[in-house]
Formats: C-alpha cells, sequence, structure tokens
C-alpha cells in the first residue's frame, strides 16, 4: 500500500475518533454515520494532496 494511502486510512481514523464518529453511531443512525464519514474523508483527501502529494 502506497505512503498516501496509508496516511489518508491514518488520517481519517484520527478525524472520526475526535469528531466522535464511532461505530455505535454507525449502529444507531446509519445515514448520519454515512453523511459525517463523507465529510471526514473529503476533508482528509484535501489534507493529503496538499500535504503530500503537492509537497
Amino acid at each position: 500500500m502506497s505512503g498516501q494511502r496509508i496516511c489518508f486510512f491514518r488520517l481519517v481514523k484520527e478525524y472520526a475518533d475526535r469528531q466522535g464518529v464511532t461505530e455505535q453511531l454507525k449502529e444507531e443512525n446509519q445515514l448520519e454515520w454515512v453523511g459525517r464519514m463523507n465529510n471526514i474523508r473529503a476533508c482528509v483527501q484535501e489534507v493529503v494532496e496538499r500535504e503530500i502529494i503537492y509537497a
């Protein structure tokens, strides 16, 4: 797995933990969980592109 991909997944996990996006939320409200995870992934993608790819 590439370094960027590993960094991406690590950052998604960090952001989700910080924002309280948990497996419990996934079980209780899947639609909210998906929306929040999509937002986190979009934010992390911007960070990875800006900091790693364009650095």
